[in-house]
């Protein structure tokens, strides 16, 4: 097979081709690598050719952090999805394809690594968690990396049934909570695309932060990261208030038919009120509206992990109805001996989080 690997310049044949593919995130998006760039961070859009058809396309981005730098894919490689859905070609092109994909975008990270000075390669894979993905990662003798960077493990709905049959999948509870909060006058949620909103975010999130011990992202990032997606009308802010008090918080990415839950937050004071649960629904709504056919709630606990820190919000999430899905484990592929610092430095990051 003859393929060759580009950079991909221009954005309409960027978005266009992920239209193709069936797996993918907003971390994949045109619009992803712009923030990346507004955060100071150097990025490369691969598309890999075969002949002259692209066939996959890979945003890489150089990190430079305190346990080292090394290149990042996140959500990636992304293959159109004809080459892996064929029923008469799907041995000899999905997985001898992945193989040959993988080999090349390989070769020219190593390179490029080697140009910028990374100690390593980190690719969040967006391929479903099976034997014969995990495979192909060994066989290039790439290692799980200590720690995931983006979710490996999400909470996804089918929401293009109408919003009555929608109600009816979720779980009672989560239905009953849903209704309640509509006939309470103290409850309003908020939609809005604004500075000030993303503020009142911002205010939520750190309360958040302080609540859970984790290190929220700064104002300067969400801004980035909402400038990013505002100029194509893809991101709004969501807030739920109870007697005019903002008590929980929530971004949401609408891109190519599909609703993100990014980022939320909330306030304890008032946990026992259901204004996180009619946000959650008015979210779901909104989506339909832009017609999105998915909701995916973003990232959830592993199976059987009541003492996770996210097993909380991941049954507050399941509640709303739909599946699991599993991509194959963050990989590292380790280029220098500095590696190995990075590599102690994360487990103890990770068991310090209890992850």
């Amino acid at each position: 097979m003859n393929f060759k690997i580009k950079e991909i310049n221009n954005k309409e044949i960027w978005e266009n081709f992920l239209l193709e593919c069936q797996e993918k995130t907003f971390l994949d998006s045109w619009n992803w690598g712009e923030f990346q760039k507004k955060e100071g961070e150097k990025i490369w859009r691969l598309g890999i050719y075969e002949s002259e058809e692209l066939v996959a396309l890979v945003l890489a981005i150089k990190i430079k952090a305190r346990r080292g730098t090394f290149l990042f894919v996140p959500h990636g490689p992304n293959i159109k999805e004809q080459r892996i859905k064929n029923p008469a070609s799907t041995r000899r092109q999905g997985e001898a394809g992945k193989e040959q994909i993988l080999g090349m975008l390989l070769d020219k990270l190593k390179k490029l690594a080697k140009e910028e000075k990374a100690s390593f390669i980190r690719i969040a894979p967006i391929w479903e968690r099976n034997e014969e993905n995990i495979k192909i990662f060994k066989d290039f003798k790439f290692r799980k990396a200590p720690i995931h960077m983006h979710p490996e493990v999400t909470w996804e709905m089918d929401i293009a049934p109408a919003e009555e049959e929608l109600l009816m999948g979720m779980r009672k509870t989560t239905r009953y909570l849903i209704r309640r909060a509509q006939k309470n006058n103290d409850i309003e949620i908020i939609q809005g695309q604004n500075i000030e909103e993303l503020k009142k975010f911002d205010e939520i999130y750190c309360a958040t932060a302080r609540r859970h011990r984790f290190v929220p992202f700064s104002l300067d990032y969400l801004q980035n990261q909402f400038s990013s997606f505002l100029e194509d009308n893809q991101i709004s802010i969501f807030l739920g208030k109870y007697k005019d008090e903002v008590v929980c918080a929530a971004v949401v990415v609408f891109w190519q038919n599909i609703g993100f839950y990014h980022h939320g937050a909330s306030l304890s004071k008032y946990n026992r009120v259901p204004v996180s649960y009619l946000l959650q629904w008015e979210a779901i709504k909104e989506a339909k509206r832009r017609g999105c056919e998915m909701y995916n709630f973003w990232g959830i606990a592993p199976i059987n992990s009541r003492k996770h820190p996210w097993a909380g919000l991941t049954l507050f999430k399941m509640g709303f109805g739909g599946y699991r899905k599993e991509y194959v484990k963050t990989q590292d592929f380790p280029i220098s001996s500095m590696y190995l610092l990075t590599n102690i430095f994360e487990k103890i990051r990770k068991a310090k989080r209890g992850l």
